[in-house]
C-alpha cells in the first residue's frame, strides 16, 4: 500500500496521512529520535562551552565573543526545539485520534441521503479533529525552516555569495574583514 498521499488541508504530499503505520515508522519515530540525539549533542556542547568559558575567565582572557556565540546558539536551540516539539505533539495527536475521526466521518456520511454508504454500528463518541491543531502544525513546521535559515544566512554568508557572484561576473571585491 502506498504511504505518500496529499494532505487534505494543505495539498502537500506527505507520508502517513492515511497510513498510521507509515506515519509512525517514517515520520514520528525519526523526528523523536533526531530531536533526542540533537538535544544530547546540544547539551554536551553547552557543557563544553561553559567549561571553556570558565577556563578562559580564570586565565584572564576576554570571553565576549564566546558568550555572544553561546547566546546565539541558545536562542537558536530554543527557536528550533520548541517548534519541533510542537510538531511532534501535533503528529501524536493525529496518530492517536485518527481511527475515531474516521468512524465519525463514516457515520456522518452514511446519515447523508446523497451517499449510499451503509451505516456502521453507532459510534460511541463523535470525535472530530481540531482545525487549530493542524494550522499550528503547519506554522511550526515552517518556523523550524525559517529558524534554520536565519542561522545560516548571516552577514558573512551574504558577503560570501556576493563575492562568488562578482567573481562569476569577472569583478574582484575586497574580502570580508
Amino acid at each position: 500500500m502506498p504511504a505518500v498521499f496529499s494532505d487534505i488541508l494543505s495539498g502537500v504530499c506527505y507520508v502517513g496521512i492515511w497510513n498510521l503505520e507509515a506515519m509512525r515508522v517514517f515520520v514520528l519515530i525519526p523526528l523523536i529520535v533526531y530531536l533526542l540525539i540533537g538535544t544530547i549533542f546540544l547539551t554536551s556542547g553547552f557543557v563544553s562551552l561553559f567549561r571553556i568559558r570558565t577556563v578562559m575567565k580564570h586565565d584572564g582572557t576576554k570571553t565576549d565573543k564566546l558568550e555572544k556565540l553561546m547566546i546565539r546558539i541558545g536562542v537558536f536551540s530554543v527557536l528550533y526545539t520548541l517548534p519541533a516539539l510542537i510538531v511532534i505533539s501535533c503528529l501524536i495527536y493525529e496518530h492517536t485520534f485518527f481511527d475515531e475521526w474516521m468512524v465519525t466521518w463514516n457515520q456522518d456520511m452514511c446519515e447523508n441521503p446523497l451517499y449510499a454508504i451503509p451505516c456502521p454500528r453507532e459510534a460511541r463518541s463523535r470525535s472530530r479533529p481540531q482545525f487549530e491543531v493542524f494550522m499550528i502544525k503547519y506554522l511550526m513546521t515552517m518556523i523550524v525552516g525559517i529558524t534554520s535559515s536565519v542561522w545560516i544566512w548571516s552577514g558573512k554568508t551574504v558577503h560570501s555569495w556576493k563575492v562568488f557572484f562578482n567573481r562569476i561576473k569577472g569583478r574582484h571585491v575586497e574580502a570580508y574583514v
